[in-house]
This record gives C-alpha cells, sequence and structure tokens, in this order.
C-alpha cells in the first residue's frame, strides 16, 4: 500500500508539474502577444530629402535596413515635429506641446516634474516593461553629470549634450559619470542597445537616439558607406556626401542592431524610425531651400520621416493622416498594452497600423517665436510680431505662394478662420 501511495503521489507531483510548465508557458505566449517589444529610433536632422520613401530629393543615400522598415511597413507622408532637436524630444516623451512644458528651442531644459513616456509606461502596466534610453538625450542642457534615469526609465547610457565635436571623441554617459570615449558614436550606442536587449527577460521598450547625421561633418569608418574616399571635411566643401555617407554609416548600425536580436525576439518587435527635425539648410535638397529646413516652420523642418514595421502592423504602403510627435506618447502607450486614445496633447493613432481612419483634423508645431497649423489643405505660420502665411498644401506643398498676398477666396477664408480658432483652442 504504502509502494502504491508512493507511485501515485509521484504520478500526481509529476502532473501537477507538467500542467504548471503548460500554464506558464501558455501565459508567456499570452504576454508576448499583447505586449511587444516596442523599437524607437531617432535620427538626428533628417529630412525627407535625405531618405528613400519619399520623392523630395534627388541624391538618396544607400540604406537597405532603413529600405526594408520602409517597404514592409508604413511609410507617414504628414507626420509633423519641432523644427529643432530638443522640443521635438521633449514632445515625445511628454506627450505635450512645448507651449506646455516651456521646452520651444534647442537647449531648453525639459522640468524633472513632467512624466516621462517611460515613466508613465513603469507607473501604469506594473512595470510590466523594462525601458532603456540610449544615445543623444539633449534634454538637460549640456551637463554630462546629468542622469535621465531621474525621469523614470530602468537606464540611460549616451550623449548628454546636443552634438559632439569628433564623432570619434565624446562624452559617455552612464550611471550619471562621464567618460572619454574613442570609438565610433554610431557604432558604440548600438553596441549599447544590443547589450541591453539582450539582458532583458521581459518586453522592452528601447528610445534609441542616433545622433547621426547631424553636424560635424566627418568620414565615417569607410566599412559602413558608400560613398567613396572622403577627404577630411573642411569649411567651403560641398557637405552632401559626408551627411549621406553618416546617414549610411547609422542604417549599417541599424542592421547590425537587428541582427544582434534573437530571432524570436526579433518577430515580437514594433519598430518606429523617425527624423527629429528636418535636414540642415547646407545639406538640403531641392525642393527644398536652405531656408525652409531645419529650423524654420516650413515643410522641410517640420515635416520630416516616419516608417513603422513590425509585429502588429498588419498594413503597408503610405498614411495620410496628420500626425505629430506628441501623438507617439499615448501610441507607444496604448501599444504596451494600456487604454490611452488620448492624453496631453497626445492622441493615439494605434488603430492605423491595422486599419484605416481619421486621427487628427488639424497638425500643431512651434517655436521660441512662431508657430503653425493646418488642416489637410491649408497652412497657417505665424510669428510673435503676428506676421501671417497662409499656403495650399495640396497645390503648393513646398509652400512658394502665400494664400495672404491676394484676395481670399470664400473657402481660404473659412479655413483662416478655422485654423485661427483652432490655433487659439490649442494655445490657451
Amino acid at each position: 500500500m504504502q509502494k502504491l501511495n508512493l507511485i501515485l503521489s509521484t504520478l500526481l507531483f509529476s502532473g501537477l508539474f507538467a500542467f504548471s510548465a503548460c500554464s506558464e508557458e501558455a501565459e508567456m505566449t499570452i504576454n508576448n502577444v499583447e505586449s511587444p517589444n516596442i523599437l524607437l529610433i531617432i535620427a538626428d536632422d533628417l529630412g525627407k530629402d535625405a531618405i528613400n520613401g519619399y520623392q523630395e530629393g534627388v541624391l538618396k543615400p544607400v540604406t537597405p535596413n532603413i529600405n526594408a522598415l520602409q517597404s514592409n511597413g508604413l511609410t507617414f507622408q504628414n507626420f509633423w515635429v519641432n523644427p529643432t532637436c530638443t522640443p521635438t524630444r521633449a514632445a515625445i516623451i511628454t506627450g505635450k506641446y512645448g507651449y506646455h512644458t516651456g521646452v520651444l528651442s534647442a537647449g531648453d531644459i525639459l522640468s524633472p516634474s513632467e512624466v516621462s513616456l517611460q515613466k508613465y509606461l513603469r507607473e501604469n502596466t506594473n512595470q510590466k516593461y523594462a525601458t532603456a534610453v540610449v544615445g543623444k538625450w539633449h534634454l538637460s542642457g549640456n551637463q554630462a553629470s546629468t542622469n535621465p534615469e531621474s525621469f523614470g526609465m530602468d537606464y540611460y547610457a549616451g550623449l548628454i549634450r546636443g552634438a559632439v565635436d569628433d564623432y570619434y571623441r565624446w562624452q559617455l554617459t552612464e550611471d550619471g559619470a562621464s567618460s572619454l570615449q574613442t570609438q565610433y558614436i554610431s557604432e558604440t550606442f548600438t553596441d549599447l542597445s544590443i547589450d541591453w536587449i539582450n539582458a532583458q527577460t521581459k518586453p522592452w521598450f528601447l528610445w534609441l537616439a542616433y545622433n547621426a547625421p547631424h553636424t560635424p561633418f566627418h568620414t565615417p569608418p569607410e566599412n559602413m558607406h558608400s560613398q567613396g574616399n572622403l577627404a577630411t571635411y573642411a569649411n567651403g566643401m560641398d557637405p552632401l556626401p559626408y551627411y549621406l555617407a553618416a546617414i549610411e554609416a547609422m542604417d549599417f548600425q541599424i542592421g547590425r542592431l537587428l541582427e544582434n536580436i534573437p530571432q524570436a525576439e526579433r518577430e515580437r518587435t514594433l519598430i518606429i524610425f523617425i527624423g527629429d527635425n528636418g535636414t540642415p539648410g547646407n545639406a538640403a535638397q531641392t525642393p527644398y531651400a536652405s531656408n525652409t529646413t531645419k529650423g524654420t516652420l516650413f515643410q522641410g523642418g517640420i515635416n520630416v520621416p516616419m516608417f513603422i514595421s513590425g509585429k502588429g502592423l498588419n498594413r503597408q504602403g503610405i498614411e495620410d493622416n496628420l500626425i505629430t510627435g506628441t501623438d507617439l506618447f499615448a501610441t507607444i502607450s496604448e501599444i504596451a498594452g494600456l487604454d490611452l486614445p488620448q492624453i496631453h496633447d497626445s492622441k493615439s493613432f494605434k488603430s492605423l497600423l491595422s486599419q484605416p481612419s481619421v486621427i487628427r483634423g488639424f497638425q500643431y508645431a512651434e517655436t521660441n517665436n512662431s508657430w503653425t497649423i493646418r488642416n489637410q489643405q491649408y497652412k497657417l505660420i505665424i510669428d510673435d510680431n503676428s506676421t501671417e502665411v497662409m499656403y495650399d498644401l495640396i497645390n503648393d506643398p513646398y509652400e512658394q505662394n502665400n494664400l495672404l498676398d491676394a484676395s481670399l477666396t470664400n473657402e481660404e477664408a473659412n479655413a483662416l478662420e478655422a485654423l485661427n480658432a483652432k490655433l487659439l483652442e490649442i494655445r490657451n
């Protein structure tokens, strides 16, 4: 009898163990389906004229890895950010316009009282996600001792400042300490990202902010670009080959990153790739001019690339919705499993990953002394002297003809009134 009881007990224990293991495996599968990894890649100073997938620009970099994201996913035609990097990053990480955070110019400091996207996820998902920011920060001035982890992400390593003096000699900040680095900066950011991703045991959200292709113009390692034998850049030389080479080197590193994510993890990852503002004026290509790109509220300064590809995306092709940088806050939150169609100045466009819908009727962007708003057709720019210009973006997409230089039609007059009314609503 004792022997029989021992056999029955063993069988029962084995059955319970097997059931527990199966249940745990089933639960993990469900969590993986509901909680994809999220990879947000931010390129620095990258306009539509400098990347494949858009008609603007003549000379394009060789970017097979970014091209694959574009061809296998959604290409956003009307994605607006701010015309310089700090306000764009602040808008994404808070879901708020700069008018509400005070971050309106490059180098402005984001208040520690603001709730970051990473902190919001941690507090509202019961820490379901591991979060990291790797790369350019530029939300806390130029203090190398700043530790962005105080904003609520689990890990930060990267460049606190807005730019480097030398891509091969720069200061890395990690755990609040700064150290001199001599490895090519885009490569280091990729190494740090690979190491962090492969150390995770739960779904993760990585904000990877390359400082490329921001100046200084330079020659990347020759195996990372196809622009030929570039001499050391000096003022007066054509900057475009150097600018394109930096983009190609970044693409090389993106490919290396994706290759080093285990296949199963890679298949559970949604990738969002964006530029933080338009191309710098001295590298701009037609139809943009040097005075309608980075730093301006013209389309060349604020209408930038965004590609989305990977887990949870059931559509491909061109997406024409009016989307702003602030909208990434609510969208990433919803992708992470939260019910957050709107918060602050952020509207989720997660629905666009599976079906067409209308997200916004208006778009808004700003600088320290001027602001702009558009609907699907008309765009209004106003500076702090109340000087106004207005464009028909359907018939004049590159803003050559100021409608306010002539008498407005009834339709244009009604659009101007509606744009002003919406602008008043946003800025109050």
